[in-house]
């Protein structure tokens, strides 16, 4: 016990759970001085992307900001990548959208359960749950979400209120009240977008800097990069200006913001039980109201934020540990929860631009939350004017690199059985997110037990069935192997004797040996041999502890054939005897 003890406070286990211990001794003078520069370029970008998010989720614009910042400071601490900013995001936003209400007291009873259940995974090392999702399931989540966040603020670029957000509902009645569209929001959220765009591939299209250049170009240089990368805060603020020259002429052109709740947000705990009209919701029925959000919700964070830190680590060279990310983002969370947070997890978009502006340490993220506190404390007055439209422009430039149609050409090519699970989410996500992703994973576990229960096989004729099963043989697959061989040698005129090549076969259990016990003995009652070849000696060892009548196994397929009865000859000519060769050649 003393032990144990000793090795969970050893130091060692300290840096493992405080990764802030691993990085902070080396930090310079000049990671700070890059940090800086990443964390205000990154808290410039989060700023306008928090009030469009906010939006998405249902929640006053306020609660964006609330979002914005703990996980700043918790990450710092306890993050294992340099890169990933957490906060909040398009498909957080939509999975709040669906579970909480629209809602706030919802939405914060939910990020403090999402955080207890990611932060209890995270200690009993559960990160590898998120295995068990494919690609596949993963891509068709994203591209329903991408379609239903982009086209759930088109009602905001024309202008339009009272729209469902139900999907199905939203398109229909969207289409149906497009002649009531506002000219003015109409105008500026398309200018938005081309400018959102514009400068997206203006800053693609720089070049490497140079410390060669003289001093007024590297100035002009370092302006375009900036404006480039913080490019949302460039054009919602300029948004926000036109619309407020506007307000102050007493002309109502485009839709705004409204007033919002100012100053940083009372740090206390979230409510366990909601006053409602009809009496008071106590913590059991909101649990129960909650539903499938509280699995869904802590799933898709850590899936989304491991995703995006290994691709970053993978890129930047470093590792990242799976489980500590899991307790970093449910601590966020749990400590978010105090300040009136909505569930976060990793943004990808924000990590690129950290990643890009050079970011050397999770310090960055320190400058990041102090430039949103500074946005709570001084500029809320300010978000009266900001455009609606301007924000949906935002939203939809951030989530269309999101839909990616080349997937489905991808899987197409690769193995066309992806995509019944990609359609399966894909689809399913329309109707109901948690139903969409379940499809999902049931059709990708599927897939493997169909893999299984059919086995690649080759078939040859020696004048004798050869079959070479190119995989393992599992009890699902014994009557199918069954069959195969029935119908290639017993069903024959006159029956004929088979060879079972078994090189491919690594493990075997109870149901596999009794279906071989009767392979056999069907073959016995047809007067033909059945033999085995290649079997690897613990399988042998296990076959011959069954004690299964008439087993006959050779060390290669070859020299089963010879061993066949005289009443069955096997005399092989030399191009046989090439490819047979050949082929135990290939699959050893």
């Amino acid at each position: 016990m003393a032990s144990v003890v000793r090795k969970c406070c050893s130091y060692r286990t300290l840096k493992r759970r405080l990764p802030i211990l691993n990085w902070l001794p080396r930090y310079s003078l000049r990671w700070l001085r890059m940090d800086l520069l990443a964390g205000v370029t990154v808290g410039l970008t989060v700023v306008p992307q928090a009030l469009a998010y906010a939006e998405i989720a249902g929640l006053p614009v306020q609660y964006g900001l609330y979002s914005s910042f703990m996980g700043c400071f918790v990450y710092c601490l306890l993050g294992t990548s340099k890169d990933i900013t957490l906060g909040p995001t398009a498909i957080m936003s939509l999975l709040v959208s669906s579970y909480a209400y629209h809602d706030p007291v919802y939405a914060v009873l939910l990020t403090f359960l999402c955080g207890c259940i990611q932060l209890a995974m995270g200690i009993l090392h559960l990160g590898f749950l998120v295995d068990f999702i494919s690609y596949p399931v993963i891509k068709g989540f994203t591209s329903s979400a991408a379609l239903t966040i982009g086209f759930g603020q088109v009602k905001n670029i024309l202008g339009l209120r009272d729209i469902p957000r139900q999907f199905f509902q939203e398109v229909y009645y969207t289409f149906y009240n497009v002649g009531d569209s506002r000219v003015g929001d109409l105008v500026l959220g398309l200018i938005c977008i081309l400018l959102l765009v514009l400068l997206k591939m203006m800053k693609g299209q720089l070049p490497e800097k140079s410390d060669q250049l003289p001093l007024l170009n590297r100035f002009c240089y370092a302006i375009v990069s900036f404006v480039g990368t913080a490019r949302n805060a460039v054009v919602v603020v300029s948004a926000s200006l036109v619309a407020y020259c506007f307000k102050t002429q007493d002309m109502q052109v485009f839709t705004l913001t409204g007033k919002t709740a100012q100053g940083l947000p009372p740090f206390r705990l979230p409510v366990f039980s909601h006053p409602e009209s009809n009496g008071t919701t106590c913590f059991i029925e909101m649990v129960q109201n909650l539903g499938a959000g509280l699995a869904v919700v802590p799933l898709v964070g850590f899936l989304e934020s491991v995703a995006i830190a290994k691709a970053f680590a993978s890129q930047n060279d470093y590792r990242i540990d799976p489980n500590q990310e899991l307790i970093a983002i449910g601590s966020t969370n749990i400590l978010g929860s105090f300040v009136s947070s909505y569930p976060v997890t990793g943004s990808f978009g924000r990590t690129a631009v950290n990643s890009q502006t050079g970011v050397c340490s999770p310090a960055g993220g320190i400058a990041t939350g102090v430039i949103v506190l500074l946005s709570l404390a001084f500029l809320t007055p300010l978000f009266f004017y900001v455009p609606k439209a301007a924000l949906a422009a935002v939203i939809i430039c951030a989530v269309s690199t999101m839909f990616d149609i080349r997937i489905v050409v991808t899987l197409w090519r690769v193995k066309k059985l992806d995509l019944l699970p990609f359609l399966a989410s894909f689809l399913g996500c329309f109707w109901e997110i948690q139903y969409g992703i379940l499809a999902g994973i049931a059709l990708s576990g599927i897939i493997p037990l169909f893999n299984i229960a059919r086995p690649e096989t080759k078939i040859s004729d020696y004048r004798t069935v050869v079959v070479q099963l190119q995989s393992g043989l599992n009890f699902p697959a014994v009557e199918y192997v069954h069959e195969l061989l029935y119908r290639h040698a017993l069903e024959a005129s006159p029956p004929r004797s088979a060879i079972l090549d078994c090189l491919h076969v690594s493990s075997i259990d109870y149901t596999t040996v009794n279906g071989l016990r009767e392979l056999i003995l069907t073959f016995q009652q047809k007067n033909v041999c059945l033999l085995f070849s290649n079997l690897r000696p613990e399988i042998l060892s296990i076959l011959n502890s069954a004690e299964i009548e008439g087993l006959r196994h050779f060390d290669s397929t070859e020299t089963a054939l010879h061993h066949l009865p005289d009443d069955h000859p096997q005399d092989l000519d030399e191009s046989e005897k090439s490819l047979l060769n050949t082929n135990e050649r290939f699959y050893s």
